[in-house]
């Protein structure tokens, strides 16, 4: 993990107004937090999460910040926000609506179809601390 990639990823923690002990926990110990329904937990405690998480920071050199989970009708979708490698791509990681909620740069990773797997934006609302992907 580089510093400033980290130093990005909390910036955006901080504009997503995520709750500040799960700031804290990725700063002081690099612990991500997953949300559903914008309640969040710690990635730490499922295996599955902890090791896509692995996987996608080694394979892109990316750092993933905060993780939402939802299922679709389409299979069920963990949506890893992340800060790339590439200082350059920084700008174009987060960006607020007129209507207060955010686009957000992700790997999204469908369980159930890993084909239909892919890099892109996903709409974020905040609430209370936690996070939820609505579109």
């Amino acid at each position: 993990m580089n510093d400033k990639q980290k130093s990005k990823a909390m910036e955006i923690m901080r504009r997503l107004d995520i709750y500040k002990p799960y700031i804290n926990g990725f700063k002081n110990s690099g612990r991500v937090c997953f949300f559903e329904n914008y309640g969040g937990f710690w990635v730490d405690q499922e295996p599955l999460i902890f090791n896509k998480i692995k996987e996608l920071e080694e394979k892109y050199k990316c750092i993933v910040y905060a993780v939402t989970h939802e299922k679709t009708n389409i299979g069920e979708m963990y949506d890893f926000l992340i800060v790339s490698a590439h200082p350059e791509e920084w700008d174009d990681t987060i960006f607020q609506t007129a209507t207060g909620t955010f686009y957000a740069y992700a790997y999204v990773w469908n369980v159930d179809d890993d084909y239909c797997s892919e890099f892109g934006d996903i709409v974020i609302s905040c609430f209370g601390g936690g996070i939820k992907r609505i579109a």
